[in-house]
């Protein structure tokens, strides 16, 4: 009998799915890749997170493996296209933590908006400054929502009272447009948003989406939020565009490298630049990452692989 391998944080909802089923479930949140390929032979399924690479060596090395379930959504870590080539069906679960992220950025602009973290630093340091810390608000301005699934769809319902104009674009999607949301181009975006959102998966036609050219194309000095994958973002180009004003501020709950101690010279100075801008705010991967999504992911992805399999 196949074994499930739980290769990273998951809610008993979905371990006592598959107890029930008589299935043997291993639980190892730490576990490393050399780990996994010794016990790969024996595996009918595993959950992958954010820190667990499914390539073709782990997926040849897994002759019984009927399926890969992601908890949340990006699939970047997942060689998908080999996976079912070999009928290995690559199941997430996008749906259970897209108002967690969707929470989080609205925590991260009005945050931004209202200079709240800045603020606290301040008054810790015996500052009290109203002038230079007075509010930005959301209402009357046009929010660009680039990516328009599960998570752009979420953020969207929670700007529409704000009194906000909001521009969605997604180059996969057509007719999502409604009475809050104006289904637009990149372009336009880049030409009317006075705050940019990004909620796209990482690919190789997203990575870097927000580069150089991206931020010379802005023109508006808008806010800009990362909360999907950091290697959307090139660090560097937006360092230049916070140093040139062609960004107001920026909120990242995602960076390019998120493993801090293996950090390059180089890669440690950006990170402690942009650690003493006061405009930038620099969360470590948490938006969807609330305790209602991990409930939520674990029970949708057990509900989508039992349906298929059991």
């Amino acid at each position: 009998m196949g074994k499930i391998v739980i290769a990273g944080q998951c809610h008993d909802i979905f371990i006592q799915q598959f107890i029930a089923l008589g299935k043997e479930v291993i639980i190892n949140p730490t576990i490393d890749y050399h780990q996994l390929l010794e016990i790969a032979p024996e595996m009918e399924g595993i959950v992958a997170t954010t820190r667990t690479a499914i390539d073709h060596k782990l997926i040849d090395a897994a002759a019984g493996l009927k399926w890969i379930g992601r908890l949340g959504s990006g699939m970047d870590l997942i060689d998908t296209e080999y996976a079912e080539a070999k009928g290995i069906a690559c199941i997430n679960s996008p749906e259970g933590n897209c108002n967690a992220v969707a929470e989080h950025v609205m925590g991260l602009l009005l945050n931004l908006k209202n200079n709240i973290t800045n603020s606290y630093l301040e008054i810790n340091k015996g500052e009290w400054n109203r002038d230079k810390n007075r509010g930005d608000e959301i209402f009357g301005a046009t929010v660009g929502i680039v990516g328009f699934g599960n998570t752009g769809r979420t953020l969207s319902e929670k700007l529409s009272g704000f009194n906000v104009k909001i521009l969605a674009y997604d180059k996969y999607l057509t007719g999502y447009g409604n009475e809050y949301v104006t289904e637009t181009t990149l372009e336009a975006i880049q030409q009317q948003a006075d705050i940019i959102s990004f909620h796209v998966p990482l690919t190789e036609e997203t990575f870097y989406y927000a580069n150089e050219s991206f931020f010379n194309s802005l023109a508006k000095k808008p806010y800009f939020i990362n909360a999907c994958r950091g290697k959307v973002t090139d660090t560097a180009a937006l360092i230049n565009a916070l140093k040139n004003g062609q960004i107001k501020a920026a909120g990242l709950d995602v960076l390019e490298n998120e493993l801090l101690s293996t950090y390059s010279a180089e890669e440690k100075e950006h990170l402690d630049w942009l650690l003493q801008q006061p405009n930038v705010i620099i969360t470590p991967h948490i938006a969807g990452y609330s305790y209602r999504a991990t409930y939520e992911m674990s029970r949708i992805l057990a509900e989508k692989i039992v349906g298929k399999f059991y």
